[in-house]
């Protein structure tokens, strides 16, 4: 197994300065490096936020995002080429982009996408123009080309070599007018993960993937145990299944490179749901780290 290395990437570019850029401060200030054995990767800070949205893509910083992209793929893929596995500290979920960006530089990868919601919506139904409800969509080469053909290697990642796991928000986007998953896109949500079991689904996902990248939001729990995330849904994964398809996932040898976005330090104000997130990807990372 490879050894860790830890990228902070505080970017809120896709979203708001709402105090997701504190993400990967506070969890390194919580302990997470410690007993993973993990190196320093550096850090990438953002350009400046502009709350203004482009009246040419319909989004939110679409410069700034294409520009912060290509720094991280940059930093990444550096990781990856020292014979590391990147765990990278959000920020936002525009962040993927950039790790699919250092991936796709290097070959074809898949992708197992493991939020709360499906990502998948077009500019002209998002209300805000926040990438961070866009992120798969523009991975898979649609919307404005600023962001969905980064470095004119667009898509990132092809349908078919993506599985979305754990969503719960089809009846919201629906409703707003998100553009519908492709069929070549392997989508099991919520209810789905839930009538096989964690392990089971995470096994099934990543038997239909190659190489891959896991991008997790930490929306994808459960409402009740982690609040501390700027768009709320009833319901997700409890601690315990989170822990089982990350254990799943990154102990196979194609997983190459872990992110992890949304969590919110401001909603956490006595530091208890963060001690709870190192937890679990601690229990997540055991079996490269050699962890129990």
């Amino acid at each position: 197994m490879r050894q860790l290395a830890i990228i902070e990437a505080p970017s809120v570019l896709g979203l708001r300065p709402t105090g997701v850029e504190g993400m990967a401060a506070a969890l390194l200030g919580a302990g997470l490096a410690d007993g993973l054995g993990a190196m320093a990767g550096g850090r990438v800070d953002a350009p400046a936020y502009d709350p203004r949205r482009d009246p040419g893509s319909g989004v939110l910083n679409p410069g700034g995002i294409a520009q912060y992209s290509s720094r991280l793929a940059d930093r990444v893929g550096q990781v990856i080429d020292r014979g590391l596995f990147p765990l990278v500290l959000g920020g936002d979920c525009s962040i993927l982009l950039g790790n699919l960006l250092a991936l796709r530089r290097r070959g074809r990868y898949g992708l197992l996408f493991l939020d709360g919601h499906s990502d998948f919506y077009q500019p002209d139904a998002e209300p805000t123009g926040e990438v961070a409800s866009m992120e798969l969509a523009l991975a898979t080469g649609r919307g404005p080309r600023v962001l969905s053909d980064l470095g004119g290697l667009g898509p990132l990642v092809r349908d078919e070599d993506v599985v979305v796991l754990g969503f719960r928000d089809a009846a919201e986007s629906a409703a707003a007018g998100m553009q519908p998953l492709p069929d070549a896109l392997h989508a099991v949500d919520l209810d789905g993960v839930r009538a096989v079991g964690a392990a089971a689904a995470a096994r099934h996902a990543v038997g239909r993937l190659g190489e891959y990248w896991v991008h997790l939001d930490v929306d994808v729990l459960d409402d009740a145990v982690m609040p501390a995330v700027d768009y709320r849904l009833p319901g997700g994964l409890s601690w315990t299944e989170l822990e089982s398809v990350l254990r799943t996932a990154l102990a196979d040898e194609r997983a190459v490179g872990l992110d992890v976005t949304i969590f919110n330090p401001r909603l956490d104000p006595d530091g208890s749901i963060a001690a709870r997130l190192i937890e679990c990807l601690r229990r997540g990372l055991a079996a490269r780290t050699g962890g129990g």
